[in-house]
């Protein structure tokens, strides 16, 4: 980013999940970014009956809750609406019930205010999250790792993303979440097998290694899903289910490592081994076992690592912001009837030219 930007002040807005978010974001002339205030209010509780989101619920939440969480991050911040110079909401993807009361909401911030709208796209802002807490140029490698999401792109510059690997049918987080509900774990079940594995043999079980054959970046985690799903079934002492909890985390951690390895080999090649920067994202980051295979796998391959501060790895809308305010330096700004978008992949290109799964209501979410 240019040294010689205008600094901007940017309200964002995140409701594409079951979290309602807003946050106040300063990005000054050189590109720095200060978190002036960062809201969330989670919806476990509402849920947490369920064993996952019902996208319903978490829309009504929305509704009621954005006003008061935006007002709130404003009074954070120490600033009202005049201080802004924009707007950024998330406009996709996720569930459209939900993207659409955060986009809903910023845009009528932006009419009433005389503010630029700028619609985010949810996957750029975790690609931006680790600026939140480091100064990290561009160009750099990301690793995109969530309950929805999970690819490898080659992040060029702002909104310039280009897809290497992209997982064919589960994400990891939704492994992580399924197979902590086989076992009888509380919703979010990420966190609860995490917290089940510490102590655990992680080579007591082994578990299917996906796509042997195949000499690409993408990721699958549907078989192992499903084989540690009917393992789960079977066990019923503390010890044994600590050591499938431990050996599943093995195993996913891993098959991104793997992926990333080759994407890093890929990505060091076209660099002529400059900008050799690493980022990992979203919420599966904030798994330690995971990061520190992912830290080993970058240390030797002589890139740097870097993830997000932990209030930053899962949904927020701090990044929502950055997104933003990095777009509005640049001079772009969307119109007050921009879509809200159930899915967006960011390498669109990509996504058009080879698609990871067929339309329709299965597959892959990105």
């Amino acid at each position: 980013m240019s040294p010689a930007i205008r600094p901007q002040t940017v309200l964002g807005l995140e409701t594409s999940c079951d979290e309602t978010a807003a946050a106040v974001v300063r990005l000054d002339a050189g590109g720095g970014a200060q978190v002036l205030s960062s809201v969330v209010a989670s919806q476990i509780a509402a849920h947490a009956p369920y064993g996952g989101v019902v996208p319903e619920i978490a829309a009504r939440a929305h509704v009621e809750r954005i006003d008061g969480i935006a007002a709130q991050a404003l009074k954070d911040a120490g600033l009202g609406y005049d201080s802004l110079t924009g707007v950024a909401a998330t406009a996709g993807p996720g569930l459209v019930g939900g993207v659409m009361v955060g986009l809903s909401f910023g845009k009528a911030v932006a009419l009433a205010r005389g503010l630029p709208l700028i619609a985010v796209n949810h996957l750029e802002g975790h690609a931006v999250s680790a600026r939140l807490g480091a100064h990290i140029p561009y160009p750099f490698l990301l690793l995109l790792v969530s309950g929805g999401h999970c690819q490898l792109l080659a992040v060029d510059g702002v909104g310039a993303c280009r897809r290497l690997g992209s997982t064919i049918d589960d994400a990891a987080g939704e492994a992580f979440d399924k197979i902590a509900k086989t076992l009888g774990l509380p919703y979010p079940g990420g966190p609860a097998l995490e917290k089940l594995a510490e102590g655990g043999e992680a080579s007591r079980y082994e578990l299917p290694r996906m796509l042997l054959g195949r000499k690409d970046c993408d990721f699958s985690f549907s078989g192992l899903k499903t084989a540690a799903a009917r393992l789960a079934e079977g066990l019923s002492e503390e010890a044994d289910r600590r050591d499938l909890a431990a050996s599943v985390q093995a195993a996913i951690a891993r098959q991104l490592a793997e992926r990333s390895d080759r994407a890093m080999a890929a990505y060091a090649q076209a660099h002529d081994g400059r900008s050799l920067r690493f980022v990992v994202a979203g919420g599966v980051a904030a798994n330690k076992a995971v990061r520190a295979v992912l830290e080993a796998t970058a240390a030797r391959r002589g890139f740097t690592f870097t993830a997000p501060p932990l209030a930053y790895c899962t949904d927020n809308a701090a990044m929502i912001a950055l997104a933003g305010a990095e777009r509005l330096a640049l001079g772009e700004a969307h119109p007050l009837d921009a879509p809200a978008r159930p899915r967006w992949p960011l390498d669109e290109a990509a996504a058009l030219a080879n698609p990871t799964h067929q339309a329709g209501r299965k597959g892959a979410k990105a």
